[in-house]
């Protein structure tokens, strides 16, 4: 069977990219969720609009395969940094059905990082530079 390794990585893309962009979407209502979780952390409310490039530039990108390597370490960077600031106490636990605590974003973050390492592939907008 002849490997296609530019179809999974656009699968791949697709995959995380268009999954995390709903979940940025959503967040266009409103963000005073991330902004007590900041303050309450004692970090800067401004950080809070830190999620629409977490959650929608780099998800863009990463979907088009436009500097997918650069918005992967951005994607992967957000995803880590949503784990540690709102799911820390579910890292080192197990849920009801035996899977990880933070099984989804930790998927969105080594998806991003494997994304990260590898390129987004031929089937992008841009292929050529060291970032995609």
């Amino acid at each position: 069977m002849k490997k296609n390794t530019d179809l999974g990585l656009f699968i791949l893309r697709i995959a995380v990219g268009l999954l995390m962009l709903l979940h940025g979407i959503a967040k266009l209502k409103g963000l005073d969720f991330i902004e007590t979780l900041l303050t309450n952390n004692g970090l800067p409310a401004f950080m809070k609009y830190g999620v629409y490039i977490t959650e929608i530039v780099a998800p863009i990108l990463i979907i088009i395969g436009f500097r997918t390597r650069l918005a992967a370490a951005v994607f992967a960077f957000g995803a880590l940094f949503a784990m540690l600031l709102a799911h820390a106490g579910e890292i080192f636990t197990i849920n009801q059905y035996g899977g990880w605590g933070v099984e989804l974003i930790g998927l969105y973050f080594l998806g991003s990082l494997a994304l990260f390492f590898t390129g987004g592939g031929k089937w992008g907008l841009s292929s050529s530079n060291d970032w995609d």
